[in-house]
């Protein structure tokens, strides 16, 4: 089982791995640091890190592959072994097809009377397997005696550490290329990779630490960021505090439009998220079949039974926002509601049997927020889900461009997209507990509690995001198994009020 990544102090720039080469170039050729400088300081940052990790350790296995994340395999190799470690190094690849700087780390290896041992199979005992087989210029499938060594790696009982990426994970997209090793501590060079975050990055990557090698910090203004990494200590400065004169009406009115028969716990999870996030009032218009019982419980809910356009009309009157879609159905009601709200030009959050009407029926508004998950993405697309997974960052902004407004591709590393010119936004806080029904509902109800307080969508978007994954790791505390989606809505009020998240 591995743990979840730890994110504290981590940088909020994430890049691709094209960029990520463009600053070791520019820190080569027009900073002249020597590449061989720059892999001696990854793997002395490498050996500190394992040792921080790992204080006890007296045995490692060191795995290198053919280019320069295995030269920096071959220094973590050569400082453990002056440290005292018993260190064996295996090599995957002709050890005589080496070159430049990893060559230079491998000779420097041997220099110590040290024996680099083909690889033909993970033997011993160590207490530590370090990953340096393949780095973030992977592009094909990992097959053959790479993958079987990954799979190697992957089954035994020591706990792996990887050098700047897991092999077998694509940098970019967070992609598994064939197979992947899946590390518990992962150490990233320079830049941090935006695939180590979204789709299996963080199954890949265990909790992540980054160094960036000393490199002159006037070599990151040369790249935009690929992607902004958010977290709920990056955006709770957007809470905006309360005056004393303050009254309901200042927080706005949230109408939130859900729940089909046998589904009005998606409706009232929904509604009340909203309630708990700050917005003034919340009226839920529902099936007629349990409008007279749906807020018994939460009285604060404003329920109103309705059957077309007339009794949405008049509802919409009195909002400033729309959450349409949580239990919404599909039958004749669902559809129904569903394009009787749309014709108001209220902004809007979509979720759930919203997003299937929507690919029923396409359009393009600017003033709405989407919140797919990766199946509802597919649908939305026209793909299968598994594409969708393959390059999450695309299929957001493919999203984003064909519907409009800002797009919320929820799932681990959950992604927001506003359109082009503006970097993609990833949450790198949440857990697995939170896969569960009605986490969706409870998202839509707290973004569109935001906007209803007058937020921009995108401002919406991410503090919802961020502050429902926040949620989800405070409740996670008691376990991530079990964890229902209505154990988040006690902690919004809280995190919403904790000092330092601007009340």
């Amino acid at each position: 089982m591995h743990i979840m990544p730890y994110i504290d102090e981590l940088p909020y720039a994430l890049y691709r791995a094209g960029q990520v080469r463009e600053f070791d170039r520019i820190a080569i050729e027009e900073f002249a640091i020597p590449g061989a400088e720059l892999m001696e300081r990854a793997g002395s940052r490498a050996f500190q890190c394992m040792q921080d990790h790992w204080p006890d350790l007296s045995e490692i296995l060191v795995v290198c592959g053919m280019g320069n994340n295995g030269g920096d395999g071959y220094a973590v190799a050569r400082l453990a072994r002056e440290a005292g470690l018993q260190v064996r190094v295996l090599q995957l690849g002709d050890v005589h097809q080496l070159k430049g700087d990893a060559l230079t780390m491998a000779k420097a290896w041997s220099a110590l009377g040290q024996n680099i041992e083909p690889f033909e199979g993970v033997t011993g005992k160590p207490g530590l397997i370090v990953d340096a087989i393949l780095g973030t210029g992977l592009e094909r499938e990992v097959v053959g005696r790479w993958a079987s060594a990954i799979e190697q790696i992957n089954r035994h009982q020591a706990p792996v550490f990887a050098v700047d990426i897991p092999s077998g994970l694509h940098a970019d997209s967070g992609r598994v290329m064939g197979c992947a090793i899946e590390a518990d501590v992962t150490i990233s060079f320079i830049g941090l990779k935006q695939g180590m975050f979204t789709g299996r990055g963080p199954d890949c990557c265990g909790e992540i630490t980054f160094d960036a090698l000393d490199v002159p910090a006037r070599i990151y203004a040369q790249q935009v960021v690929a992607a902004r990494r958010i977290d709920w200590q990056k955006r709770s400065h957007l809470v905006s505090p309360r005056q004393r004169s303050a009254h309901k009406g200042d927080f706005g009115h949230l109408l939130v439009v859900a729940g089909d028969q046998g589904y009005s716990g998606a409706a009232r999870l929904a509604a009340e998220a909203a309630a708990r996030s700050g917005v003034g009032l919340v009226t839920l218009a529902t099936h007629p079949d349990h409008a007279p019982f749906i807020n018994q419980g939460r009285p604060e809910l404003m329920v109103n039974g309705v059957t077309g356009r007339e009794d949405l009309l008049r509802l919409q009157k009195r909002a400033n926002c729309l959450v349409l879609g949580p239990g919404l159905g599909r039958s004749d009601w669902g559809q129904r509601v569903y394009r009787a709200s749309l014709e108001s030009s209220l902004p809007a959050v979509l979720d759930a049997d919203a997003l299937y009407w929507l690919a029923e029926y396409p359009m393009h508004r600017e003033n709405w927020v989407l919140t797919p998950h990766p199946g509802e993405a597919s649908r939305l697309l026209g793909c299968d889900t598994q594409m969708v997974q393959n390059d999450r960052f695309a299929a957001c902004e493919e999203l984003q461009l064909r519907f409009g407004g800002v797009v919320v591709l929820k799932g681990a590393g959950s992604l927001i997209s506003e359109g082009a010119g503006h970097p993609p936004a990833l949450c790198s806080d949440g857990n697995p507990g939170m896969a569960t029904g009605g986490s969706g509902d409870v998202l839509s109800g707290i973004i569109g509690a935001s906007i209803a307080q007058g937020y921009s969508l995108r401002d919406a978007a991410e503090l919802g995001v961020c502050l429902h994954a926040a949620a989800g790791d405070r409740a996670a505390i008691k376990g991530e198994i079990g964890l229902l989606a209505s154990d988040l809505l006690a902690e919004l009020r809280t995190l919403l009020n904790l000092e330092g998240s601007g009340v």
